[in-house]
Parts: structure tokens; sequence; C-alpha cells
């Protein structure tokens, strides 16, 4: 019975995904066009001499400005006046930029413009008194969704469905306390609702916000919706369907990703080089290519940043009365004594130094001052959402769930994934 019944709730959400869509009377328009100019970073390019170039080896600003006939007192202002806006020192070697030069026999620059990133823009206006200002490109966001099935990897799954790679970090930041990334199984499954950004409808700019997101890892199903939890300080956290937060108060690896759990805490190990004496291990090894970063894995104080003897380099962080991590063997360290780091901010990366047989990190974890299995512990989690905002939090994610519920998944094999595409403008 309870089959027929499970049966039927199926087909009822498979049906209610089929939405028919009544016809749109045409009416004939007549349009007015009038040719207008075409601004480009907020001017019309027609009005000056353009040079388009990049920042080579030995270039600095001042330089580029002499050799296109600007005054060095207006070189020096905006040096010096408008550092905060654009720090001359800090122009990056393949960065383009434009100068856009006066039309007359001077060709003077008059203007500047420093391309920080595919959107992102600095302009440096050299006409009458000088002046700096930042400036973005307009942005159209594409809403995009997805389905797919583990077969080797979440990475390698999303790159068969054609979607940026760091979709791949993005749900693993997401989902980071709740699924251990490095131990995914063959035939999880996840979906995806996400945007994507382009310039001018047409240059891709990278992956914007997840929207909503459903991973089914050993039979568990575990939604993500991002919702604002504390409005006075803006807070946007990721709770499940039942309004739990899917933050922990310690993420369960000190690496991101595309790591291996290579030995576990365990005090009765015994090694054949020591003659198979009881050698207790009181970390989580996890094993990462040198130089991967090493994260901190809640908020706290760095208590020790140093080198000593079998641990190599290593930092150890107290977060509280009761809980204190300890991560060794690293290539570098990223903090210092007395620094507060939170949550997810890389403090080394891994290494070789002190006994170790390959690049690893070795993680410790304390509880009131004795070194525990993290993996055993029951570690408090982040708060549910407030009573307050959990009725309005149901509600808001009603249509996020049925849409997830309704996207298909796509087997892994390489082919272009369905989509649907809404368009909208950032």
């Amino acid at each position: 019975m309870q089959k027929i019944i499970g049966a039927i709730m199926v087909l009822a959400v498979l049906a209610s995904c089929k939405q028919t869509k009544e016809p749109v009377e045409e009416v004939a328009k007549v349009e007015v066009i009038e040719k207008l100019p075409k601004l480009h970073y907020g001017f019309n390019l027609d009005e000056f001499h353009v040079v388009h170039d990049t920042v080579r080896n030995g270039d600095s600003f001042g330089e580029l400005m002499l050799k296109n006939k600007v005054d060095y007192p207006k070189i020096a202002a905006i040096s010096e006046n408008y550092r905060d806006t654009f720090d001359v020192r800090k122009i990056q070697v393949g960065k383009p930029y434009l100068i856009l030069k006066s039309k007359d026999t001077s060709e003077v620059a008059e203007i500047f413009i420093y391309q920080n990133d595919k959107i992102n823009y600095t302009v440096v206006d050299l006409r009458d008194s000088t002046k700096a200002y930042k400036s973005k490109k307009k942005v159209t966001l594409v809403e995009r969704e997805i389905g797919g099935v583990i077969d080797h990897s979440l990475s390698m799954s999303i790159d068969t469905l054609g979607v940026d790679y760091n979709l791949t970090f993005a749900l693993s930041d997401i989902y980071a306390w709740t699924i251990d990334f490095g131990r995914l199984d063959k035939g999880d499954k996840f979906k995806v609702v996400f945007d994507e950004r382009y310039i001018n409808d047409s240059i891709y700019a990278g992956i914007g916000s997840i929207k909503a997101a459903y991973f089914e890892h050993k039979g568990k199903t575990i939604y993500a919706f991002p919702y604002i939890s504390d409005a006075t300080n803006n807070i946007l956290e990721y709770f499940d369907q039942d309004a739990n937060n899917l933050r922990s108060t310690f993420l369960r690896a000190p690496v991101k990703f595309q790591y291996r759990l290579s030995s576990r805490y365990n005090l009765k190990r015994r090694i054949a080089y020591y003659g198979y004496k009881v050698r207790p291990h009181k970390g989580t090894d996890f094993a990462a290519a040198i130089g991967t970063p090493i994260v901190a894995t809640a908020d706290g104080t760095v208590t020790e940043s140093t080198r000593r003897g079998g641990n190599g380099k290593y930092v150890k962080i107290r977060h509280n009365d009761t809980y204190s991590t300890q991560y060794l063997h690293m290539k570098a360290q990223n903090v210092k004594r007395g620094d507060f780091v939170r949550q997810g901010d890389v403090i080394g990366w891994i290494g070789m130094t002190g006994n170790t047989g390959g690049p690893h990190v070795c993680y410790r974890f304390w509880k009131n001052g004795r070194q525990v299995d993290p993996f055993k512990e029951e570690l408090p989690a982040a708060e549910p959402i407030a009573d307050s905002l959990r009725a309005g939090y149901l509600d808001y994610i009603k249509p996020l769930q049925h849409q997830l519920d309704c996207i298909e998944l796509v087997d892994p094999t390489p082919v272009e994934p369905e989509e649907t595409l809404i368009s909208y403008t950032q």
C-alpha cells in the first residue's frame, strides 16, 4: 500500500512540473528606432582616439601617462589623493587597459580605464581637475538548472554537465558541515538552481549565487536554501527543508576540496617501522598536493604558529574554553600568534615538514584539554532559524523545493544537460 501511495505522489509531482502556457495573442507593434551613440565604460569612444593595451613588465602608471603627454602634477594628484580608489603601485602585469586620447593634434591622454577583472574597472579622469572612481559593467544574470548523478567525483560530474568548475567549490562550501566531499559514493545525486553572469549578454563572467540545492548522500536527502537569518547585520546562511542551519560550529575537514583521508585517529595503531609496537595516532591525516590551502575549521585565536620537532611547521587555534585544533606539517603558515581567524580562513598550506612520509595535514582536535576523534564527537551545531522567521522561511522555500524536485537527473555521460534559462539584469 505504501509503495502505491509513493508512486501516486511521484506521478503528482511529475504532473505538476508540466505546466501548460496559454497562447498569447500577438499585437503588431511599430517601433521608432533612434540611433544613439554606443557607450563603453560610460564614454562614447567615437569622441576619442582609443588605445587598447595590457600592462607589461616594467610598466608603471606614471610612465604610461608621461608617454601619453599627461602633466606630472596630474599624475602626482592621482597617486597621492586617490590611493584608496586606485593604488597606482598595484597595477598588475597582464591586466588590460584603455587610454582615451583627445582627437586634436596633441593627442593628450584624457581618460585611463584599468580593467580590474571582467566586470569591475577603474576610471582615471585626467580632464580639468583629476579624479578616479570605480565602476562595473552591466551584468545579466541567467538562471540555470542542472541535475546529475555522481560517477567518480562531484567535480567530474559537474564538468560533464558543461558547468563552471567553481560551482563545485560553491556547493562544497554550502555542504561543508554535512557532507564529506572527499568520500562521496557513486550514485549520489545533486540538483542546483544557480545564476550565471554574462557581460553584454554574451561574455561569460562566472557563476553567481546558488538559489537552491539538493544533495542525496548515503540515502539521506539534504536541501539547501539561502535565507537572511539576521536582518540587522544582513547575514545570509543556508538552511535545509526543516529550517535547520546547514552550518556547524566546526567544518568537517581543514581542506576544502581534493583531499584523501589517509590516516584516521587511532589509539591502537601499530607500525611495521617501529616493530609493530603500539604508536597511537591522535590526529586525522588529510592528504593533498603540496601547496593546497589549509583552513581554520572554526573561529578562534591563534595560540601557536611555529616549527617544532616532528610536527614541522604548524598552527594551533583556541576556539573557546572547550575546543582547540592543531594543523601539522605545513609548507608555510599564513597566520601568527595572536591573530583572530574566522572559519574557512586560509591559515597555511599543505607541506611535508617534520616527520611525514608524504604531503598532508595532520589535524588534531582537543576537547577539554584531551585529544579526541572529531568524527566521533557530537559537535555543536549552529543555531536554527529563529522561531519568528520560521513560517516565512517555509513559505519562501516551497516554490524553490518544487523547482528542485522537477529537475531531471542527467546520467554521468558526456551529453549536454537540459536547462532552463531566465534572464534578468543585475
